[in-house]
């Protein structure tokens, strides 16, 4: 039978939890954002070297589980480099990096959707590259992006669990520190999944609507 009184009697935790998890998302998505931003462009400069640089992030990033990430720099790092690193900084760097390679071939796929015409027009009135990015690609390129990015984020919410492995004290750590002494995991992580849901389910129908608003306009 299930008994609530689990979910009321620890409440307090389930909120810490919940505060870390979005914490850790809001920054994660940020920093990984603007990771993604400048590899992206770098995929699409002049400069061979970049490009290849930009690349060599992606395919390392997207093709490493997010897991091991984690667990390298926490556990691994320390040792080849010699450094203390926090259990944060390590959650932190994980998630922005692992995320930013995502982010990056979206950004890059968007840019590259842009009818080169335009890239031709702005070359010959003698935009920079800086210019051209800012005044005319990236505007219209965002609009597009949009739904892929809000659906890349709502995935990284749900990444955010893995930081348990590595004792951030995150939802689904403290789900697993509140089931050790209730003995009640099927209370525990049936409240923790609703409370996904309620956060995930309105962002998922969000990219949805966006989706469609930037179908309509192309």
């Amino acid at each position: 039978m299930f008994d609530f009184s689990v979910i009321t009697q620890n409440w307090m935790l389930f909120w810490n939890g919940l505060l870390v998890t979005l914490f850790y998302s809001a920054i994660s998505i940020s920093a990984g954002l603007a990771i993604g931003l400048a590899v992206g462009l770098m995929q699409l400069t002049g400069s061979k070297t970049l490009a290849a640089l930009g690349r060599i992030y992606v395919e390392i990033f997207r093709n490493i589980p997010l897991l091991v990430i984690l667990l390298w720099i926490y556990y691994a790092l320390p040792i080849f480099a010699g450094l203390s690193i926090t259990k944060f900084w390590a959650g932190f760097a994980g998630l922005s990096l692992y995320a930013g390679a995502f982010y990056a071939e979206i950004l890059r796929a968007g840019v590259q959707s842009i009818d080169v015409g335009q890239t031709d027009a702005t070359t010959a009135l003698g935009m920079t590259y800086s210019q051209r990015m800012r005044r005319v690609i990236l505007p219209q390129a965002f609009r597009r992006m949009i739904p892929p990015l809000a659906g890349q984020s709502i995935i990284q919410i749900k990444n955010t669990t893995l930081m348990s492995m590595i004792t951030v004290p995150d939802l689904l750590y403290q789900a697993g520190y509140i089931s050790s002494f209730t003995y009640r995991p099927m209370e525990v992580y049936t409240f923790v999944g609703i409370m996904f849901l309620i956060i995930l389910v309105p962002l998922t129908l969000l990219s949805r609507r966006l989706e469609k608003i930037s179908e309509a306009v192309k």
